[in-house]
């Protein structure tokens, strides 16, 4: 279909991620169906609101059908926090920043050296008990840098210091770590089968590892990015001599940096394995049938820009919708990337708020309306 093209057997898939911030992707979802059918009334419009693993991959889950449950777990600091992850017919979509996400940290508190993913294990072990013998194990937004090694303990797994005493939370207690038992380890998580979804695949240390990556965004400063990528690094030799030489060789892996290195600990001791996020999501979401039925696709996030096309949920979307000869267009809030990029991305053409109003502040606040206004343009020039 090209722009202008009057066709009566038009069918339009919504397949976008949240704008953060702004709109969940559900909301989007909605408000691109309401502007849509202000201009196409009579053409069929499905929704899949999609997201990549990290925040918003529950909700998506939740949207296509899957059960909400929620859990109290211990959240980065330690405290009670509700979290929730997503069930159906024995496979469960779990987010791990529900449990130790950043959104859990006061205002302007950050606990780079401290923070544990301990509620992630437990938000894990709900899922178990609840019957779970699929998890797909979505990672990012952590406010945490330990290696997984929280969420192990939780699970079972013991990290003693020279004393015999478990070293304390987060990845600066690893310092401190002289041996790792992980023979305690839930023994249901062996008849399970754990996949690591992250749009993330930086090591576990070095350079391009979670420390130095994403340690600043967790308020680590120079000096603790140094401590953080020793903890962890040690961590990885205590491992390699408790169980063998591939936890160093996994050290190495894509998506062992991810959410602060618990990428590492899940395939270490959780036994999973990595795959790109959205490409995981789009499996579990039914993407496939729903883009069958589909003429057209409409995805997008809040901003269209470099790192979209490194695994982000629009670029997964417009991939799978290319493989299958089916046209895709975009909304974003902000759109930095040029119309070549999008091309390559499978991406026809992008529609974004601040086209409308260019002020980040309002644009953000009237994001709702802004976008109702853009998808009658897109009906305008795909579906009239």
């Amino acid at each position: 279909m090209t722009d202008g093209a009057v066709s009566t057997t038009a069918r339009v898939l919504i397949a976008a991620d949240k704008f953060k911030g702004s709109l969940t992707a559900t909301q989007v979802a909605e408000r691109v169906t309401a502007g849509l059918r202000r201009v196409a009334p009579d053409v069929p419009v499905e929704t899949l609101p999609v997201a990549d693993g990290g925040d918003g991959t529950v909700a998506a889950a939740v949207a296509a059908g899957f059960e909400r449950h929620e859990t109290r777990v211990a959240g980065p600091l330690g405290d009670p926090v509700t979290a929730a992850y997503a069930l159906r017919d024995g496979t469960a979509v779990i987010e791990m920043a529900e449990a130790s996400g950043l959104q859990h940290l006061p205002e302007g508190v950050f606990a780079p050296l401290t923070a544990t993913t301990y509620g992630s294990g437990e938000l894990l072990r709900a899922a178990l008990d609840a019957g779970a013998r699929t998890i797909v194990f979505g990672v990012g937004g952590s406010a945490t840098t330990d290696g997984g090694a929280g969420m192990l303990a939780a699970l079972g797994a013991r990290f003693l210091d020279a004393d015999g005493k478990p070293v304390g939370p987060g990845g600066g207690g690893l310092r401190e770590l002289a041996t790792a038992d992980l023979s305690g380890l839930d023994a249901r998580l062996g008849r399970t089968e754990i996949v690591l979804a992250s749009d993330v695949d930086n090591p576990l240390t070095g350079p391009q590892g979670a420390p130095a990556v994403y340690g600043p965004q967790k308020g680590a400063g120079p000096e603790e990015v140094a401590v953080l990528d020793a903890a962890l690094a040690h961590y990885a030799a205590v491992l390699a001599a408790a169980v063998g030489p591939r936890a160093a060789d996994l050290a190495l892996s894509p998506g062992a940096g991810a959410a602060g290195g618990i990428g590492y600990g899940a395939l270490v001791g959780l036994g999973a394995g990595f795959r790109p996020g959205i490409e995981v999501m789009l499996d579990v979401l039914g993407f496939a049938p729903a883009l069958a039925r589909a003429t057209l696709v409409i995805t997008g996030e809040g901003s269209l820009d470099e790192q979209t096309l490194h695994g982000k949920a629009p670029a997964g979307v417009a991939a799978a919708a290319r493989a299958q000869g089916v046209e895709t267009i975009a909304v974003c809030g902000r759109l930095a990337l040029t119309q070549e990029a999008l091309d390559r991305a499978g991406i026809a053409r992008a529609y974004a708020l601040t086209a409308l109003e260019p002020d980040p502040a309002r644009c953000m606040a009237q994001a709702g309306p802004l976008l109702e206004r853009l998808a009658t343009d897109i009906a305008r020039d795909f579906l009239s």
